[in-house]
Parts: C-alpha cells; structure tokens; sequence
C-alpha cells in the first residue's frame, strides 16, 4: 500500500471518534448561529460577507469555509457528528498531500514518516477536532495541492488552488510564494514556470487581499488584551515567548491548553529568557532553511511552510487577536514531520530499516496516544472548560468562562470568586471588566461596577460590551441624559447594537 494511502487511512481514523461531539465554543456563532453556513444558497449570497456575524464586529474574510460548513449542513440536516467526520476527511487529504509533496525528496519510509507525524501529531488536535479548525484545514489543503498542480504544469488547477486557500484563511496569501519556494528548491532542476501563472497568481492574491480589506478588516482591530497599551517592544516581550512556546509544541507538546493567554504564558513587563529563546528561534529559522537547501530540502520546504503560516498569528509585526492557539500551527507541524523523516532516513542508513521502522512506530505510537488522550477536551463546552481549569489553573480567561457558567447557575458566591480569580491573575482584559460589571449592574451592585466600567472605557472606550456596561450602570442609576447619551453613541458607531438600546429605552 502506497504510503500517501496509509497516512490518510491513519489520520481519519484518530479523528472518528469526534463524530459523537457537538458544537464547541466559536463553533456556535460561526456555524450553528450563523444562518449563512445553513445552505448553499445562503454561503454564495453571504460571499461578500465578513466571516464573523457582524454583530460581533470580528470580521475576517473565510467565504469558502463559510460554504463548506453550508454543503456539509445541507447533506447532514445540521448534525455536528457529520461536520466532525468531514474535519477528519479534510485532515487525511492535508496529510496524504503533505506525504505527495515530500515525497519528491524522501524516500517511501521517510514519506511515510513525514506523514504519519503529521497526521497524528497530539498539536492538530484543536485544529481537527474543533469545527471552526476547518479554515486551517482547508488552506494548508489549498497551499499544498496548489505546489503540486504546479508542478504537474496544471496551471489552472493552481491557481484556483491557491484561491481555495486564500478564501478558506487569511494565510492562505503564501500559496503563491510557496510556489515559487518549491520551484527554486529543484536547484539545477529547476522547471520554468509559465509568467502567465505568476502574473494569475499576482491578480489572485491582489483580489483577496483587496476583498479582505473591504469586507474582513475589522477583525484586525480585534487584538488580545495582553497587547493593549503596548508598543512594539512590549508586543516583542510577549510574542516572542510565544514563538519559544509555539516551537516547542512543534518538539514536546506534553503540556497541550485551549488558551495560551496570560498566565499559561506569562504576561511580562521586561524581556526574559523565553523571549530570548524565542528571538533564537525566528533567527534561526532562516539559516536553517539556507542550510537545508541542498543537505535536506524537505526540511527546507516544511521550514518555510510552517513559517509563514504562522507568520500572519505570531504579533511578530502586529498584534493579532491571540498570542498563540494550537490550530495556527497546523502547517508549522510540517517541519516537526519533516525532521522526523530526515531523522528516520538517516537511521536507516546507519543501521538498517527495521531499527528505523521499529523508533518510527514508537514516535507515531506516542503521538497518537497523546492525541487520542487530547479528544475529549473538546467533546463539548463543558469538557473543555473543566479540562482547561484542572490542566492551566493559571489561565485567567478559564476562571472568566467558569465565572458566566455560575452565574448563569445563580451561584453568586462562586461567580463573584471566580471573577475575583480570573482579575488577580491578569487584570488588563476590558472584556472581562465589562462582562463582570454587567453582572454586577445585574445583581445592583452598582458601586462595585463603577470602577470596573471606568476601566474598561479607558482600556477601549468604544468596544460594544463596555458601551453596554456603562449604558447599563447609568440606567441603574437613574442618569437619563448618560443613558441617552451613551445610546446614541454606540447606535451611531454600531447600527447594530440599536435593537438591543431600544428594548431598555422604550
């Protein structure tokens, strides 16, 4: 059996059990609360559309996820289990074309290798077993088989390829330099490409970027509460221990979480050794793709992968809406396969196949294991969050989750101790100042919600949630000229949000 077959084969079969689990999360507003991802008809009219409800004001530009999620909901009647099942089937065809790409410079064990990592590497697992995972699936699909047409001269094919990436995620844009990336790593072999394909390529790329502009931008102003108030070197204090952490997932990922938000990566003021470890690893990334060239071009490719995959998510150049999540680095798991298979390669020739074979089982059987074990995190909302508080404690966004679930139990007590867990731990997220103050405007305590509103206007002063708070706080009170006046401001800056001031003002 050709290896490409059999990692395909493995990587669906790890992910069949998520056909028993639900919607998770984001997977709500993206896809069961989204009338767009209901039919096809629905997906195409909303093509113009932001791929985030713009109630929420998060933007984003994914048009083609939204209309796999539509073809999927079609043929399913909504069921998440059939959803679950094609995450699984995308995640095969990404590892059989990443085994297809290889393969031009592994030989069949080390293909297989590559592969088998891949598929099975316990990092995929938010990225596969969460619905919303399908953007990264579908463009590291796009990206990889779009190298492929390439190289077979099926120049249509690419470039329409390269466009399925781009419409499924915004890293999609690296299809065409990965293209050309690829090329040039043939060396003296190098085919010439036609210039009608760069120039289609160009257009293409231009196109999203244009469209994403005018429809998607908004989320760009969504960025994570750790990088409020920070310039670019307190950003680099943060993003870079990041990088270390995002590396070594790629090598270790024993220590898996749902969120990597302060504390689970600790919120600095001032350089450190991690950031230091991190600045190692954006340094060296390069010199090891230059010095892989021609010792280990596989490596090489999967380096440069990986790398601007992860580029547009790592708040090396900009602040983006997370410091780091596991599915940002599905294609980055390229280069953690990749070595594997270099590895593999040369302890075959070194000291035969079967020794080779017999570490290669061990490596896949670990992997597998440790994502097996992963699955249940992501069963449902409430694995996840009872997941996330027993592994990450000092994650403050899960004392937040675990402060709406009791509250929406009425346990006050609790609600009130979690809030007051999740603020030591990081006390810079206006959201959860806002959320916590509309839950204590809720109860009548308007005099410890004061302060909170205050705080959160001051961090964002025109975010939606803190808008609300202050509205509610002064409704509480009494103050009608504020009530009015904070009305007319969020009605104006988000049309919206006027349905929801009207039902308290009529």
């Amino acid at each position: 059996m050709k290896p490409s077959v059999i990692v395909f084969v493995a990587a669906v079969a790890l992910y069949l059990p998520t056909i028993r689990y639900g919607f998770v999360q984001d997977d709500r507003a993206i896809i069961a609360g989204n009338p767009a991802a209901h039919s096809i008809g629905a997906a195409f009219r909303a093509f113009d559309d932001p791929y985030w409800p713009a109630e929420s004001g998060a933007g984003l530009y994914r048009p083609v996820t939204i209309l796999s999620y539509a073809v999927d909901w079609t043929l399913s009647g909504g069921r998440a289990g059939w959803l679950h099942l094609m995450n699984a089937l995308w995640h095969g065809l990404a590892a059989l074309l990443l085994t297809l790409v290889l393969t031009r410079w592994l030989s069949p064990l080390g293909a297989a290798a590559a592969g088998i990592v891949f598929a099975w590497h316990p990092v995929h697992v938010e990225g596969v077993a969460s619905l919303v995972g399908r953007a990264e699936l579908l463009a590291a699909v796009g990206v990889l088989a779009a190298v492929l047409a390439a190289r077979r001269g099926w120049w249509v094919a690419a470039a329409l390829c390269a466009a399925l990436a781009m419409l499924s995620k915004e890293h999609g844009v690296i299809a065409g330099v990965v293209i050309l990336f690829d090329n040039w790593l043939q060396g003296e072999e190098q085919a010439r490409y036609p210039t009608g394909l760069w120039i289609v390529l160009a257009i293409v790329t231009g196109g999203f970027v244009a469209a994403w502009l005018a429809i998607g931008r908004a989320g760009a102003s969504d960025v994570s509460a750790v990088f409020i108030g920070r310039g670019a070197t307190g950003r680099l204090v943060v993003a870079l221990p990041a990088v270390a952490r995002a590396a070594g997932l790629l090598v270790w990922p024993a220590s898996l979480s749902t969120d990597y938000g302060p504390q689970v990566i600790p919120s600095r003021a001032s350089f450190s050794l991690a950031a230091a470890c991190g600045a190692v690893v954006v340094v060296g990334v390069p010199f090891l793709v230059v010095w892989c060239r021609r010792r280990a071009p596989a490596i090489a490719f999967a380096a440069v992968v990986g790398a601007l995959s992860y580029l547009p998510t790592s708040n090396l150049l900009f602040p983006s809406g997370v410091v780091l999540a596991e599915r940002n680095l599905y294609l980055a798991v390229a280069l953690a396969a990749a070595l594997v298979a270099v590895g593999i390669e040369w302890s075959a020739s070194r000291w035969g196949a079967r020794p080779a074979v017999a570490a290669l089982g061990i490596v896949a059987l670990v992997c597998g294991l440790r994502s097996f074990a992963r699955l249940p995190a992501w069963r449902d909302n409430r694995s996840q969050l009872l997941t996330q508080l027993a592994e990450h404690p000092e994650s403050y966004r899960a004392h937040l989750s675990a402060a709406a679930v009791l509250a929406g139990l009425r346990d006050t007590a609790g609600a009130r101790r979690e809030y007051r867990v999740a603020d030591s731990l990081f006390a810079g997220d206006p959201h959860m100042d806002a959320a916590r103050a509309l839950y204590l405007v809720g109860l009548g305590d308007t005099t410890a919600a004061a302060p909170l509103v205050r705080r959160a206007r001051a961090a964002m002063p025109f975010e939606p949630i803190a808008l609300r708070a202050q509205f509610l706080l002064e409704l509480a009170r009494g103050h009608r000229a504020g009530v009015l006046a904070v009305a007319d401001s969020a009605g104006q800056r988000y049309p919206w949000e006027r349905a929801w001031y009207l039902m308290y003002l009529q």
